[in-house]
């Protein structure tokens, strides 16, 4: 067996490029990505060639706090499930308590599976999927999706992978009060916060690929002041807190411009992409807050 070939044939390579070019940090995901990819290529070679292989379950569990990278490498994972030829269309379906739980009886069973019914042939992403069950509640439905989700788990494997996503000490009651759940999970997957130099790195890929700005040296030494703050905080969001505090900046910078264009009556190209330390300066007591939630 040719497995460099078997490799190239996927043409898994040009996903994982991707992984690496867009997706800054993360090592430890990165590789056990890789890790996984390889085991499934060994099993469907052994299939092919009619040895005994693993039956490996595919669905996931996905932990860690908002804004790392959850569901970018979810998609990237329904992609390479596709290309491997587990998944017929790699598309992947994205929904939380709200999209599966019905307001009345009779309601959640059918609202499920026509969720599960638009995800055949790729991946269901359960988002804050600790919030689906609800076993203090006597009149909630979660259960009924809950039961509907074992039953899919188990007898449709082979063309549907659920992700179970939420904080890890948000999910581990909900596995707990759910075992049946648990031991049909595949892989576990952790990721981590990102690191202040990690979110450094994420601002500027960023700001020169997708918002087109630059940002001074005294700017950049401001978000990372504001960063290290923010990480202290419950709410803190990584990717999502960055952003919202790239929107607070460029906004306190549209009204900076506005008085200098006033004041001189022009504009240099330079000033209306760059931002700076007064920009960060400018943000008030409730920006602050609308950006920590």
């Amino acid at each position: 067996v040719n497995l460099k070939q078997l490799y190239i044939n996927t043409k898994v390579e040009d996903v994982f490029s991707e992984i690496e070019t867009q997706l800054i940090g993360l090592r430890d995901i990165k590789i056990r990505l890789k890790e996984i990819f390889y085991v499934l290529l060994i099993d469907k070679i052994k299939k092919q060639k009619n040895n005994s292989f693993l039956n490996l379950s595919l669905h996931m569990v996905f932990t860690g706090k908002s804004g790392t990278g959850k569901f970018f490498v979810a998609k990237k994972t329904a992609l390479i499930l596709k290309k491997l030829g587990y998944l017929t269309k790699g598309h992947i379906l994205k929904v939380s308590r709200t999209d599966l739980i019905g307001q009345y009886v009779g309601h959640t069973a059918p609202k499920t599976k026509e969720i599960l019914q638009q995800a055949f042939g790729g991946i269901l992403y359960l988002d804050q999927v600790h919030e689906l069950y609800k076993p203090d509640n006597e009149k909630d439905y979660g259960s009924e999706a809950v039961e509907i989700l074992l039953q899919v788990m188990e007898n449709h494997r082979d063309n549907l992978v659920l992700i179970f996503s939420g904080d890890k000490t948000k999910l581990e009651p909900f596995f707990k009060c759910n075992p049946g759940i648990s031991s049909r999970i595949g892989n576990y997957i952790d990721f981590k916060n990102y690191s202040a130099d990690e979110l450094k790195e994420i601002l500027i890929f960023l700001l020169e690929t997708q918002k087109r700005y630059k940002i001074t040296f005294g700017a950049l030494l401001k978000f990372l002041d504001y960063i290290n703050f923010f990480s202290k905080l419950k709410s803190f969001a990584n990717v999502r807190t960055l952003n919202l505090l790239l929107q607070k900046a460029i906004a306190k910078q549209s009204i900076r411009l506005e008085k200098e264009l006033v004041t001189s009556g022009f504009l240099a190209y330079n000033s209306l992409i760059t931002i700076t330390e007064e920009d960060f300066n400018a943000l008030t007591p409730t920006d602050i807050i609308s950006i920590c939630g």
